[in-house]
């Protein structure tokens, strides 16, 4: 199982995810570019974007490696 996840076009590291967003942000800002993404904030205060895919990917990645499980390497995780 890769520690990686696809987030955006960022390979990001699972160990650096501190949570992930249960809701699309939204602030009411005109020229917001954040709205309907979701925040995977890492460590350091840094923060990637994912759309609902990538955002379920993460948690299913997450998941499967903090259960200790194996996920099955094929295209549709990456």
């Amino acid at each position: 199982m890769s520690i990686l996840c696809l987030v955006d076009d960022k390979q990001v590291p699972l160990y650096r995810v501190m949570w992930v967003a249960a809701t699309p942000h939204f602030c009411g800002e005109e020229d917001c570019l954040r709205e309907g993404y979701y925040e995977v904030r890492l460590e350091q205060g840094e923060s990637v974007w994912a759309n609902q895919q990538e955002r379920d990917q993460m948690i299913a990645k997450l998941e499967a490696w903090q259960g200790g499980e194996e996920i099955p390497e094929d295209d549709d995780w990456e």
